[in-house]
């Protein structure tokens, strides 16, 4: 079960390690495996902004680099505490590991937060299923 009071307070954690010197807007999240590890990341931009990393993305990462493929819950965090989602980007990446089932809560401060699916975010998702539906109908 994901405990996404301590999945927030993970995601605030990290808020402070974000290099944001242009946005000035930190973005921390929290990323829980389907055996209860949890993976954090902050975003980390870059002067030409499309080398940017994003949290999401950072937290991912380090999951899959430690061989993790399931996962059971996101929390997603800003210094100002907006209710951030995590962007079409990173929709898309988490939806190539994560089931459209998976929950996303978003931090809006104190104990209040906006909760999600993932496949309420993206819907209609690109997969393997939808490439392969779209090859077969090429091939026809």
């Amino acid at each position: 079960m994901v405990d996404f009071d301590e999945l927030i307070a993970a995601a605030r954690g990290v808020l402070s390690d974000a290099y944001v010197p242009y946005s000035e807007y930190r973005v921390g999240a929290a990323l829980q495996t389907a055996d209860g590890d949890v993976y954090t990341g902050c975003n980390i931009e870059n002067a030409n902004y499309s080398n940017s990393l994003h949290a999401e993305e950072v937290a991912l990462a380090a999951a899959i680099t430690d061989g993790h493929r399931e996962f059971a819950g996101l929390a997603v965090t800003s210094g100002v505490r907006d209710g951030v989602t995590p962007c079409g980007m990173c929709r898309q990446s988490l939806a190539e590991f994560c089931s459209a089932e998976m929950p996303i809560v978003c931090d809006l401060g104190g104990d209040d937060r906006a909760e999600y699916t993932l496949g309420e975010l993206l819907p209609n998702t690109i997969s393997l299923e939808t490439l392969q539906d779209a090859e077969s109908v090429r091939d026809t």
